[in-house]
């Protein structure tokens, strides 16, 4: 087992090395750099083919095996108003660090510019029905089909919930649908060594398509997007997850170390998504809240994106010369962090819906879009770094809120008493052993069939 966990840590460290080098290249052959973006894509394209059916194997587990469907009802509807709460707050952050900054005073649009703006707003908008509406597969196995993650969370839950129903018929289901979980994980595991190809690829083009210049010349609305964002995680959802749950945010980042590091070579959450639930659940949280909470997040959890959009519209107000008033900021972003359901994991997204915001609200604006596009890529890194703390962050208060915490788990998992298997992501049981027999660990057992 040692040995196993020794060849992830050199993979890990191949990721720092190949982010390095892909830098290199970018900035002494640009060129070549450019044609090297299908190696990202790739990668992510691979972790985005595990995310159906690990949230689906995830939550079908979760909800059939508990016995109350109301149980599954209250975590959600928990984790939702956690949510709202929580992008109201991000907003709220961006707004006051944005009218302080001022961040596009001064900066010209160019024809070039301008194109590019009007390009990312063309569809880049859509309707609450529409949204609504899409959340219903067209059949039962499109939702794997077509990579949508709320419609794989129906289809889930509706599952989840008929074998709820079945009982005792249902049991041999869940135990298949338990080896698949194993089976699902394994092939994740297979996956995470193309990384360092993936990284390489992915920051070897931004890096020759951007250079220095777009860094040097909006570095204002950069570095303070990046500190708006630091100090989000450390203090606002640092304070909440010490005062609920007792934990410390810097052993709870330190344990998704390389999650972190997988989302800023790749700038996609999603790439860490199925990751996040299989750590959550090493860490003590049970599986009905993580298999709820974690996909759920991933669509109305959006702290990153909510900050990103307010910092963003502000400067792109600015650089229009068309300043914001205090009431239409609040009107468009309000519209804009509604519009931006589902578009966490997705790299670009927050750019396209920063666009078709400002084309249903402000549409003399949208040229102004195209000033951010050059370091969009760069900014979004950040924003999937912050959604993903939070959504981590969510997961392990609704687990406290419902007492569905092993916290004397969560603190031996985050000392590194009970080291996380980076071969399986699971056990023999679908969770990690624990080292040290507990009172309750008897029925835990006989449940699982030991």
């Amino acid at each position: 087992m040692a040995a196993r966990r020794d060849r992830t840590h050199y993979l890990y460290l191949t990721v720092i090395g190949a982010v390095l080098l892909g830098i290199a290249v970018g900035f002494l052959a640009p060129g070549v750099a450019v044609e090297l973006k299908p190696l990202g894509t790739g990668f992510v394209n691979l972790i985005k083919m595990m995310i159906s059916p690990i949230i689906f194997c995830t939550i079908v587990l979760g909800v059939g095996s508990v016995r109350k469907a109301a149980k599954v009802g209250a975590v959600g509807g928990l984790a939702l108003g956690y949510f709202l709460v929580m992008s109201t707050v991000a907003l709220a952050i961006g707004l006051l660090v944005g009218n302080l900054l001022e961040p596009g005073s001064g900066l010209h649009l160019t024809k070039e510019l301008a194109e590019a703006g009007a390009k990312q707003a063309e569809g880049a908008s859509e309707s609450t029905s529409d949204f609504l509406l899409g959340i219903i597969p067209t059949t039962l196995v499109s939702a794997f089909t077509g990579g949508e993650v709320l419609q794989t969370l129906l289809v889930a839950l509706l599952a989840g919930f008929a074998l709820q129903a079945m009982g005792a018929a249902g049991e041999p289901v869940l135990r298949g649908i338990g080896h698949i979980q194993k089976l699902v994980f394994r092939i994740l595991g297979m996956i995470m060594w193309a990384a360092p190809v993936g990284a390489f690829g992915a920051i070897a083009a931004v890096v020759g398509a951007t250079g220095a210049a777009a860094l040097k010349s909006l570095a204002v609305i950069m570095i303070g997007f990046y500190v708006t964002c630091g100090l989000f995680v450390f203090v606002v959802l640092g304070t909440l997850l010490r005062l609920i749950a007792g934990i410390n945010i810097w052993a709870l980042l330190k344990y998704l170390g390389r999650e972190f590091l997988l989302i800023l070579s790749t700038s996609s959450s999603e790439s860490a998504l199925p990751r996040l639930i299989a750590k959550m659940e090493h860490l003590g949280v049970s599986k009905p809240v993580v298999g709820i909470t974690v996909p759920t997040g991933y669509s109305f959890n959006l702290d990153g994106t909510a900050i990103y959009l307010t910092m963003a519209s502000l400067f792109t107000a600015e650089a229009m010369g068309n300043p914001l008033s205090i009431g239409e900021q609040i009107s468009l972003l309000v519209f804009m962090i509604i519009a931006s359901k589902g578009a966490a994991g997705v790299t670009g997204a927050g750019l396209a819906t920063l666009a078709g915001g400002l084309q249903s609200h402000r549409p003399e604006l949208v040229d102004g879009v195209g000033l951010i596009v050059g370091i969009d890529r760069f900014m979004s890194e950040a924003r999937a770094l912050t959604n993903f703390a939070g959504n981590a962050v969510a997961t392990v208060l609704v687990g406290t809120w419902t007492k569905e915490i092993d916290k004397a788990r969560a603190a031996d998992v985050l000392a590194g008493r009970i080291p996380f298997d980076e071969q399986t992501l699971v056990d023999d049981h679908g969770t990690p052993a624990v080292p040290a027999p507990r009172a309750d660990e008897g029925e835990e057992k006989a449940r699982a069939g030991v």
